[in-house]
This record gives structure tokens, sequence and C-alpha cells, in this order.
């Protein structure tokens, strides 16, 4: 029981703790339970705006109609739970109409709400702004109606053929929601009216009528590439809204409509479907959907297409990603608001402060999406709201400031005055607080421009010290405004009064910038924009333009009023360089002049040549500048082009850029800020250059804003680092000692050094004095930095502090292991480090031992330092395989070994396959050693196999070389006829005379009317009638030894055939190996004879291989050589002599300087007891 009650106890005392802070940790002072939503009324409909608002009572609602409030009347009352009634909807032009913006407007104590906007629109339906269009097609191709009509809400679009609704059941008719009507395939029966009518729930209109008509189509159709007639157009939709990309083609075959993303992204195809015969239409719109969209027609089963492209843009309304969040601060404190929205277009933030719209002054800023208000007063204390519209919508977020007051904080500095001291500064001097001046700490001092608006206000704190202090950083002739605040260690006095003081004048800042052109070759238009205030620093009163020439050296000077901003000087010197400056004054005196900027005078000639253009610099930022220009209106000359020159001041004038004559405007950028460049532009033509206009312009600064409104605090000291492992810092620092008694957090900054991506710097938060920073990267320098955040103000950054990290263990082996046997017992180990990033390697280990001791796990042990990748092992044992693993290791561990290498040593002290220079590696290695390629097993085997591919290829190509050589160069079966009153016998005798007189024999053998070329130049057969071609020839075939010894064989036929005497017969075949010169004929003295010796099949098939190949018998060592000379007697071709062989070879009387060789091969013709001579 005891428990239990001390537990109700303990609810209790929170609840009573909790209760007087609800308040302040809790926004629920005011909010909305409903708010009005769009709605679209028909005309003298009732109407009722939702609006319920919670709070503490009491709660005063009204109404606002486009920001102003709504008064009632019988027609438009309020309701008792907020919401608005409008018994009769009237849409009167005027103020009178009910159709507009309406927001709800809730307050009570604390403060006011405005509810989101809600627009009431009466349902109307306009004219067609587009009607139906007669129009004349062909049969079979397509048409197309369409009609737009203004509506809302939108209307729905269907069609009517001869005034009855149109079926759409066909394929070949489409009808789009967007008022398209698509008929493809026209037939006659589609002829007709046609009408589209359009519906809401405010009226319903019909179009006018567009008559179809339809004529034959030729015969026969001929082919036509495809064409889009209607593509798709660029569309606006909104989130979740209904998109249709129409596209229509024809052609003839009827082409394929297909869809693609420009950016080559997939089509969503869950929202998208294909409406008729290639409309695109995507039924709920998302941000993903935004994109080019490409139509391709496309002919059936050609590569002929056409397409066409569309946009689509997603229209968002505004969502909050970073909404304010309530604050408590004290009075003289600083309260920042954050609010940041994203929609298309981009949103626009407005704050609200209960209901009204929040404007800036010196102590209220707005930067972008942030509310800052700086020195807070009791009547800050409100319900602020960021209000972030567009075209699609707004949203709100609601945020409370709680103004803590305090009863002993000092009053206000008393009698505050400020003295001018020069240009640049003023004197500002005060009294201490009337009460608890004792108490002060600190003064901060508030100063700001005194004319414009949004201007920044900048504060400096100093000690308690002092009641006087000079602002040196002001603008000359410029009126300020100060105050100031005195601080004690609870909070902030009130303001004090406000004083105005203005800073004397001073000479320019700078000099204008000029603008030179010129009309006419002896006179140049000079022309400059006035100083601006802060450049001018006082009121101009007068101009100095100096000029010369650049061979001279005298000026000449020309003062001018400070209203005037151009001169024109006259009577100069044709296409001559003049150099000009300026400078302006003030009541104090001439400012700095600028430097001179040159102008060439053009050409005393009289060619049509362009006028100088107008020319209008801008800079864009403080790195580019924009140049627009357009043509005199009096220039007549035609333009080819321009070209615009230009260079920073001081420096050579760079090639200029070619533009296009159309072009009117350029943007040069990759310039340095705050620096004066001159630029040059000419329009030409095929005359020549036209007359030039120069103009000098300076680019502004990349100033940051900075937050000098309030003063920062100092930043934390005695930051101290230290290593905690390969991958983690430790940090600590210590805290300002004047921040003890408040909350503060800490930001760490950490990056490596030399960092040059900005977006890799890592951030940290904490509320400790201490942080572990994890995840860097090992063996890397890194710097830290820690700064202060305290009542939302943020201290400068510490000074830097640097630590590296621990190097981490390495996790890879050592790659591309090597073994190379270099002397008979000793092998030279090598390796590359681990390829990993930011790993130190102290030092090597190598292990090898034998295959045995491997085995029994006894591994030899070697040491080298981390920068030495290769060691020796010596004293090997030969006849035996080592293996080799290596590792590397730091201070911080070992890494894995490598894989194990092998090297076999031979016990004659060489390597496997006896080089004395042999290396190995590891399986998945390859190396180089003293000239070798040390390769695996793999590698090996991959180079044998292309090797071997190589050398059939070789072969192969040889063999079909050597064939079709003997079908070019083998005499076949060269026949001839001998007389019939002269014998065998005196034939030959009458070759062997006719062999003397005349290198080129022609033997008469077979026939009177058959002669052969000895030469065995061709394998033609001559007879009396003409050249007289064999069968073979006819008949030849590639590569294919066998049709080679079908032609050897129908050659012997044909010899037998036409010969005189009987069988058998002996044929002669030449083949010559090499070229003979003239002079090196030789006489050819050949037996015919019968041969006693029949050879067996298988000589005979060998005998056929040896002679289609043109090579020896495989026995060449027994062959006998057969002697060629005038006097030589015929051999004897028998058995016996070839001594088993097939072939017997022949020697003949060869010159000194050339070598022939001749082969004769004896061969029996198959399926007949001829024999055949190769030669």
């Amino acid at each position: 029981m005891a428990p239990a009650r001390r537990k109700v106890a303990h609810q209790w005392l929170l609840f009573a703790l909790f209760l007087p802070l609800s308040g302040v940790l809790c926004f629920s002072e005011l909010f909305f339970i409903k708010e009005p939503h769009d709605v679209t009324a028909i005309r003298r409909e009732a109407v009722i705006l939702d609006c319920q608002a919670h709070g503490e009572a009491p709660i005063d609602v009204w109404w606002l109609k486009n920001g102003v409030k709504v008064v009632g009347n019988e027609r438009l009352y309020l309701l008792n739970n907020g919401s608005l009634y409008i018994s009769e909807v009237e849409s009167r032009r005027g103020d009178k109409s009910d159709e507009g913006f309406y927001q709800c407007l809730a307050q009570n104590k604390y403060g006011a709400i405005l509810s989101q906007k809600a627009r009431l629109t009466i349902a109307s339906i306009s004219s067609f702004t587009i009607q139906p269009v007669s129009i004349v097609v062909t049969e079979g191709s397509v048409a197309r109606f369409s009609c737009k009509i203004t509506a809302h809400p939108p209307p729905i679009i269907t069609w009517e053929f001869n005034r009855v609704t149109l079926p759409l059941a066909t394929e070949r008719i489409t009808a789009l929601p967007s008022g398209i009507l698509q008929i493809y395939g026209v037939q006659q029966a589609d002829a007709g009216t046609y009408r589209c009518i359009a519906t809401n729930i405010a009226s319903r209109r019909r179009s006018t009528e567009a008559t179809l008509t339809v004529t034959p189509a030729p015969s026969p159709q001929l082919p036509q590439r495809p064409r889009i007639i209607t593509g798709p157009q660029n569309i606006s939709a909104s989130l979740h809204q209904r998109a249709i990309l129409e596209c229509m083609a024809t052609g003839n075959p009827r082409p394929l409509i297909s869809w693609s993303r420009a950016d080559s992204k997939s089509i969503d195809v869950y929202n998208t479907k294909v409406l008729g015969n290639g409309n695109l239409m995507i039924t709920d719109i998302k941000p993903k959907h935004a994109g080019v969209y490409v139509c391709r027609a496309t002919t059936p089963g050609t590569r002929n297409y056409t397409i066409a492209t569309a946009n689509i843009t997603v229209l968002a309304a505004p969502s909050l990603v970073e909404w304010p969040e309530s604050l408590t601060r004290p009075r003289a404190g600083t309260a920042r608001f954050v609010c940041q929205a994203e929609g298309f277009p981009t949103p626009r933030i407005t704050w609200l402060k209960n209901g009204e719209k929040v404007h800036s002054n010196g102590r209220i800023k707005m930067y972008n999406s942030k509310l800052v208000i700086n020195q807070i007063i009791p009547e800050d204390d409100a319900i602020y709201q960021c209000l972030a519209e567009n075209e699609q919508g707004s949203v709100l977020s609601t945020a409370r400031l709680i103004v803590v007051m305090s009863e002993d904080r000092p009053s206000a500095p008393r009698n505050i005055r400020a003295d001018t001291v020069s240009s640049s500064a003023i004197l500002l001097a005060w009294e201490r607080p009337l009460y608890n001046a004792d108490k002060v700490i600190a003064y901060s001092v508030h100063y700001m421009k005194a004319e414009g608006l949004n201007n920044e206000e900048y504060q400096i704190v100093i000690g308690n010290d002092t009641t006087r202090y000079i602002i040196d950083d002001l603008e000359p002739a410029r009126n300020y405004t100060f105050y100031v605040v005195a601080y004690m260690p609870m909070g902030a006095s009130r303001m004090s009064d406000h004083v105005f003081q203005h800073t004397l004048e001073d000479v320019p800042l700078r000099a204008p910038e000029l603008s030179l052109t010129s009309s006419s070759p002896s006179d140049i238009q000079v022309s400059w924009q006035p100083l601006p205030d802060k450049l001018s620093r006082g009121q101009v009163e007068a101009y100095r333009l100096s000029y010369r020439t650049s061979s001279e050296v005298e000026v000449t000077q020309v003062e001018l009023p400070a209203e005037k901003t151009q001169h024109l000087l006259e009577h100069m010197q044709p296409d001559t360089i003049y150099l000009l400056r300026i400078t302006a004054a003030t009541s104090v005196g001439w400012g700095e002049q600028s430097a001179w900027t040159s102008h060439r005078t053009p050409k005393a000639s009289g060619a049509q040549v362009p006028l100088a253009p107008e020319l209008h610099l801008e800079p864009l930022n403080c790195t580019t500048i924009t140049a627009r220009w357009h043509l005199a209106p009096r220039n007549s000359a035609s333009v080819q082009g321009y070209k615009l020159f230009y260079h920073e001041e001081s420096q050579p004038e760079s090639a200029p850029m070619q533009l296009r004559a159309f072009d009117k405007t350029h943007t040069i950028g990759g310039l340095d800020p705050r620096k004066k460049y001159h630029v040059k532009l000419l329009a030409y033509n095929f005359l020549g250059d036209g007359y030039q206009a120069d103009q000098t312009i300076s680019t502004p600064g990349c100033v940051s804003v900075r937050d000098r409104l309030v003063p920062p605090p100092p930043p934390p000291h005695n930051v101290y680092a230290k290593t905690n492992t390969s991958t983690a810092v430790f940090l600590h620092w210590g805290r300002p000692a004047f921040t003890s008694s408040h909350s503060v957090n800490y930001t760490v900054r950490c990056n490596p050094v030399g960092l040059q991506n900005a977006s890799l710097v890592l951030y940290l938060q904490t509320s400790k004095q201490s942080i572990l920073v994890r995840d860097l990267q090992p063996n890397t320098k890194y710097e830290f930095a820690i700064r202060l955040h305290i009542d939302e103000l943020s201290s400068p950054w510490s000074p830097v502090v640097y630590q590296s990290t621990f190097p981490k263990a390495p996790m890879l082996p050592p790659s591309n292991v090597k073994l190379t046997l270099i002397e008979e017992d000793t092998v030279l180990v090598s390796w590359k480090p681990p390829e990993e990033p930011n790993v130190a390697v102290t030092h090597y280990t190598i292990l090898y031992a034998t295959r045995n001791a491997w085995v029994a796990g006894e591994w030899q042990v070697l040491h080298r330092e981390g920068s030495i990748t290769m060691a020796l092992l010596e004293n090997l044992r030969p006849g035996h395989v080592y293996l080799v693993k290596v590792s590397a290791s730091n201070k911080m561990g070992d890494g894995p070994f490598s894989n194990t290498a092998e090297l076999a040593v031979q016990a004659d002290g060489l390597s496997a396959g006896n080089n004395p220079r042999l290396s190995h590696g590891s399986t998945h290695s390859t190396g180089f050693s003293d000239g070798f390629y040390h390769l695996d097993q793999r590698s090996m085997t991959g180079i044998t196999v292309g090797v071997c591919i190589a050398l059939i290829c070789i072969l192969t190509c040889a063999f079909i070389i050597v064939c079709r050589g003997k079908n070019r160069k083998s005499s076949a079966a060269k026949t001839y006829r001998q007389e019939a009153s002269i014998p065998p016998t005196a034939a030959g005798q009458a070759g062997s005379d006719r062999e003397a007189e005349n290198p080129d024999v022609t033997v008469s053998i077979m026939s009177e009317d058959h002669f052969i070329d000895a030469k065995g130049g061709t394998n033609l057969i001559i007879n009396s009638l003409g050249p007289v071609q064999s069968n073979t020839e006819k008949k030849k075939k590639w590569f294919s030894c066998s049709s080679v010894e079908k032609r050897n064989i129908e050659a012997a036929q044909s010899v037998r055939q036409a010969a005189s005497f009987q069988s058998p017969a002996t044929v002669l075949l030449y083949e010559q190996e090499m070229s003979i010169l003239p002079e090196q004929t030789i006489a050819l003295q050949v037996l015919l004879g019968s041969s006693g010796d029949t050879e067996d099949s298988s000589n005979s098939e060998e005998s056929r291989a040896t002679s289609d190949s043109g090579r020896y018998s495989h026995d060449e060592t027994e062959m006998t050589n057969l002697s060629s000379s005038p006097g030589s007697r015929r051999p004897s071709l028998s058995g016996e002599d070839s001594s088993g062989s097939d072939c017997s070879g022949a020697t003949k009387e060869q010159n000194p300087l050339e070598s022939t060789e001749d082969h004769f091969c004896l061969q029996e013709a198959p399926g007949s007891s001829q024999s055949a001579l190769s030669v």
C-alpha cells in the first residue's frame, strides 16, 4: 500500500511541476481544429467556410477576404463555431462578387493566428476558344478535330457525329479528355459532321459543326516515310493531376509510336497508360514525372523514324521542410526563427506577427527564410507565423516568442550624444544607468544607416570601464543612428534613446568607368556613369578628362561640370590609338585617376563598315559580367558578326571571341572579384572590321553577409587532441568563464589537412566539453576547430589544432610476389606493397620452406624494412621445391600472408626446364626479370594454344600456296605425235639435236601436230589447229590436292590416247622452284621406256602424295642423282636404281651465281601402266 501511495504522490508532484511550464514547453495556447478549404459553388447556392479554433478562452474569430476584414450582413454572417456562412453566392462584377481568397483570424490573450487561404470560386463556362475545323482526307489516312474551352470546374468533353453521340467502341477512334478527337484508318462511313459538347456543373455548350470529307485513296499506294502530324506540347501539371501527351503520326505502312524520356530514365508504368494509338497519359502526376518526353514514330521493319519532344513541368504547392519553434527569451535578448519550404514555383516566405505582416526595421531583420529579432522588448511577446505560398497554394507554421521580464535589471544608459570626428568616424558618449549601474558588466553600441530600408544593424561590445567609444568603420557623407544597451549577469537593460549623426565628406574613392565609341574617324565619344554614394563619398563637383596619343607624352586635360556624363572629343587623328582617363572631385579635393583606357579611331576610308555598337556592361555577380549591345539605328552597313575583346586592367589584350550576327548579349565569366576589366566590341563584314566600342567595368566583391547584429561569444579555449585509434581522435576543450551559468552547445569541425572539397568537411554537435571523433581515415593528418553556441549566438572558430590518426594494420597481403633463381642456390624474392590506401608498412615478413618442411610446418623466417620490397634466399638445397609467402606489418598489427609461390631447384643447380635464370610467381602474378617474362601455368597454356593455332594457320596458308602454285606452273601431259616414218628411237635422237640448237626445245613425242613448251611455263597443249585446253583446266578446285591427282591422271590418260606407240608410256611433268635466267637454260633429255616394276598400292599412294606436295619422298638421302648435259646418255629408270624409293633426283650444271634445283619423280598413273616423271 505504501509503494502505491508514493507512486501517486510522485505523479501529482510531476503534474504540479509541469503545469506552470506547459505554456512554455508546448505551444497549445491557440491553434486551429478546422481551417477553410477551396470551394467551387453554383450561383445563388449556400456555402459554409469552416473555421474552428481551440485555446484558452475567450477566443475572438473574424474573417478576411483578400486581406480585408469581412463585414457581416443578412446574406453573409458568422456562425457560433467561427465558420462563415454565405446564404446565396453572388457573382457580380467588382467588389460585390463573393469570389476571392478567404482567411480566418483567431485571437486570445496570447496573440492571434491566421488560417490558410481558401479560394471561393463560382462555377462558370465560357465560349469555345478553339472550334473544330472542316477537313478533307483520303481514305485510309488519319483525321483530327480539336476544341478548347475555359471553364471552372474543368468540363467533360464529348463528341457527336451527325448530331448523334459518337460511339468510341472502335479502336480507330480516340477521344482525349483535353478535347481532341482522333480517327485512324478513315473510311467512307466516317464522312459527316462532327461537333464537341463541353459540360460542367454550371452549364453545357456545343461547338460549331465541322465536316469530314473522305476522298478515295490513290492506287497503288506509294510508301511514305513516317510523319508526326500532331506532336506533344509542353504542359505544366499540378501535383496529383492528370497529364496527356498527344502524338499522332501518319505514313505508309502505318508507323508504330513509342515513348521514352530524354534523360534515359524509365517511364513510370504504374501511373502511365497509352490512349488510343500512341497518346501518353499520366494519371497521377508526381515530381518524378517532370522531364522531357520523346514520341517516336517508326516504320515497321525499318530504321526510318521521326521524333517529337515535349516537357512536363510538375507544379507543387508549398510544403515545409523546416518550421519555426517556440522560444523563450529575456528582454534585450535575441530570437531567431527559421522557416524553409519547398515547392514549384519556389515558395515566397512571409512572416506574420499576430496575423499581421512583419516589416524590417533596425531591430527586426529577415534574411531569406530567417526572422531575427534583436534587443527584444515586451511588445515582441506574440505568436509568429511563417507563411509559404506560391500559385499552387500556401502553408502556415506557428511559433510563439515568450519574453521573460526581470525586476533587477539596470535602467537604460542616459544622455547619449554623437560627434563627428572624420569622414569615417563618429565619437559616441553616454552616461551610466540611473539604477543598478554598479551591476553593469558591459555595454553594447548599436548603429546603422539612417536612410533606406532593410539596413543592417551593427553591434560592438565594450567593457564597463568607459562610457565613450569611437566607431571608425563608417562611410563618408552618410547619416547614422546610434543607441546603447547596458548588460549585467542576469540580462540587459532597455535601449537608450536614439541619436543621429552624419560623417564628413571625403575625396572620391574611385574614378568613373569610361565608355568610348567613335562615330567618325576624327572623333571619340566619351561617356561615363555617375559615381554611387558609396564611391563618391560626398557630392561630386567636377570631372577632369585627360587624353593623349599612345606615341606622345603630352597630355591634354578638359574639366567638366558635375552634371555632365559625356563629352565629344573632335579633330582627332584617324587610325590612331588614344589613351584616356578621368577623375572626379568633391569639396574636399580630387580623387584617384582611373587607369589609361585605349581606343583606336577608325581608318579614313570610303569602305562601308559597321558603326560602333552601343555597348552596356553589367556585373551579374562578383565573377561574371553581362554584355548587351545593339547597333545604332543609322547604321546601314551589313554585319557578318561581332568580335568581343576583354582583359583585366594593366594586362595584355586577349584574342577576340567570335560572335554571330544575331547575338545581342554575351556573358563573360571566370573573372576575379574586385577587379577592373576593359571590354571592347566591334562589328565586322566582308569589307573589314567596323568601329569599336570600348568600356571599363569593375566586378564587385564576393562579400558574405556577416551576422553582426549581436556580439558573438568568445570561442572555446585550450583545445586538446589525442589520437585514440587509427579511425578515432579524442578532443577536449575549455569553456569561456563568463558563460558558466548558461546552457552551451558546441560544433566540432573536422577535415583532413589540405582538403579541397568543402562538402567533405565533418561537423559534429555536442553539449559536453569533449568528444570522440570516429570514422576517420587511418594514417591521415586532420585539423580540428570548435565553436560555441549560446542563446542562438555563435562564437568564432577556435584556433585550429592538428592531429594524425594511427595507421591501421594491413588488411591485404603484398601483391605480385615473384621468385627468380639467380644462382644455383640463391633465389631473389620481390613483391609490391599492399594495394590499399593510407596504410604504412614498417616491415615485411618472408616465410620459406621446402615442400617437406612445409608439410611439417617448419618455416624459415626473414624480416625486411618497410621500404624494401625484395630479399635473397640463400643456401637453398638442390633437388627441392621451395614455397615462399610474404606479409606486411606495422605497429598496429600484422597483415595476411600472400599466396604461396613455388620454385623447383634441380639437382644440377638449374630450375625446371634447364633454364639458368627462371622465375616463378604466385598463381596470380606475372613478373619480368633478367630480360625474360616468367609466366605461370595458366599463362603458358594460353600461349601454347595460341602458338599452335598460329602454326596451323601458317601451314594451311603454305599448303594452299603450294597447291595453287602447282596448278599454275606444272605442265599437264604435254604430248607430241611423231611422224609415221620416224621410229621412236630416231625421235629421241632428233630431240637431242634440236635441244642442242635451241634451249627452248620442242620435242615431237607422240603426234606430229601436238607440241609442248619444254620450259614448263604453261600447261597448254598446242596442235596444228591451235591451243587445246585440257579437261582439268575446266574444272579447277582450290585447296584440294585430290584435284591435282585427278588432273595428273587425266593428263596421263590424254597422253595415252594421243600416243602413236604402245603403253606403257612416260609423261614428263616439270616443276621449277627457282627462277632461271635466260642464259641459264637447261636441255632436258628424257628417255621413254617401259618400266618393269609394278608398285604396290601403298607405294603408289605415297608417290601420289609426294607428287602433289611437290616435295621429295620421305627418304631423301637415298635418292639417285641424274646428270643432265648435252652428252649425257639416257639412264635406266628401274626399281633397282631407285633403291625402293619412288623418286630419283637429277643434278644439272649450274651458273656460279645462280642455284637452280629441279626434282624428278617417276610416278605410275593410277589405273594404268603409265608412269609420270615429275620435275
